[in-house]
């Protein structure tokens, strides 16, 4: 991966802790003060708070900004990557940003608020343009670095600035999860049909509906020929083994509105205890919560280029925290190295054929 071209990796890393620092302290906040993010962000403008309109003309707009860092988080894993908006296209329900270091896939009905939020202390200054859905939860942020743009910063936040300079923040009471059909009133034989009948690994989210599963129930009940639970560590293994051997992999995060995908190497692995699993590359960061694991899979998906491996992880509420697949190129088989890295993590000794 060729680098952009920013000022170092010293001014690269400190811009990273910054902005986990004041991410974090944002939603910690607004938690203890029982609002949404969007609210507790939008109780600023006025101040160091810009309240932005058109969303998606916005998107449209970032790749003026030229090298930024771009955090995607859940729950429990949060993802950031350094680079240029280049290649946005955005419809009226899906949206994308193509270049190889800023890479994203876009639902753009959960892309509701947007604010420019600019920090300002003794020790930090940070720029940013926040995208809040209509629960006030985060669905994207973009940083600006060092080598930013900031000029064209501050003409794209005139640019889109309410016009009205509303407060405050409307948001909607989040939905209880839906319910699915229950194991028993799976047809298993049929499902494990239409698995194998599998071409490419998008069409795996039509065999839920087509099912009425939700996805780890799909993974309980499909059978050790396509998925089999491993160990709680097993994203620390196999993290450390591809850092080791330089096999590249791709690392999918998202939310409703959004998913971030870094392609490439990861070198540096870190942890803190069993609290934070962590991959600190200059110009990838991935901080994962391995504390709030509740099962790690590995999950195999046939598709016209052969069978596709993947590492997932989820929390104990059945939510997909991280996607980890061995990178490769369009039309072509996945790496054996891959595929044996994921070969040698250890099964569940009470997982087997009959569950």
């Amino acid at each position: 991966m060729t680098a952009p071209a920013v000022t170092s990796v010293v001014d690269l890393r400190l811009t990273a802790l910054k902005c986990e620092a004041l991410d974090a302290g944002a939603r910690r906040l607004a938690r203890r003060l029982g609002i949404s993010e969007a609210e507790l962000v939008a109780s600023r403008v006025g101040g160091n708070v810009v309240r932005l309109d058109r969303p998606a003309e916005l998107l449209k707009a970032v790749p003026r900004l030229g090298v930024v860092l771009a955090l995607t988080r859940n729950e429990h894993v949060i993802h950031e990557k350094v680079g240029r908006y280049d290649d946005v296209s955005i419809g009226p329900e899906r949206g994308m940003v193509l270049n190889h270091d800023i890479d994203l896939r876009l639902v753009m009905r959960h892309w509701r608020h947007a604010f420019a939020v600019n920090y300002e202390r003794a020790s930090t200054e940070c720029s940013s343009v926040q995208f809040f859905d209509s629960y006030g939860e985060a669905v994207h942020k973009i940083w600006t670095l060092d080598s930013s743009d900031h000029l064209a910063y501050s003409e794209l936040v005139a640019e889109f600035a309410d016009r009205v300079r509303r407060h405050g923040c409307q948001v909607e009471p989040k939905p209880n999860q839906p319910g699915y059909r229950p194991d028993d009133h799976i047809d298993r034989e049929a499902l494990h049909a239409h698995w194998a009948a599998l071409q490419d690994t998008h069409d795996f989210n039509r065999l839920l509906r087509t099912f009425d599963l939700g996805r780890l129930q799909a993974l309980r009940l499909i059978g050790s020929d396509f998925a089999q639970q491993v160990k709680q560590d097993a994203a620390r293994q196999m993290l450390l083994r591809v850092a080791a051997t330089g096999i590249p992999i791709l690392v999918f995060v998202g939310n409703a509105g959004c998913i971030q995908i870094h392609t490439g190497p990861v070198v540096n692995i870190a942890s803190s205890g069993h609290r934070w699993l962590k991959i600190v590359d200059p110009l990838f960061r991935l901080r994962l919560r391995e504390d709030q694991i509740g099962s790690s899979w590995i999950v195999r998906k046939p598709t016209c280029d052969g069978m596709l491996t993947s590492l997932e992880i989820y929390d104990s509420g059945g939510q997909l925290m991280v996607q980890f697949f061995g990178a490769r190129e369009p039309g072509m088989p996945e790496r054996e190295g891959w595929r044996n890295t994921i070969s040698e993590l250890p099964i569940l000794a009470d997982w087997g054929n009959s569950k």
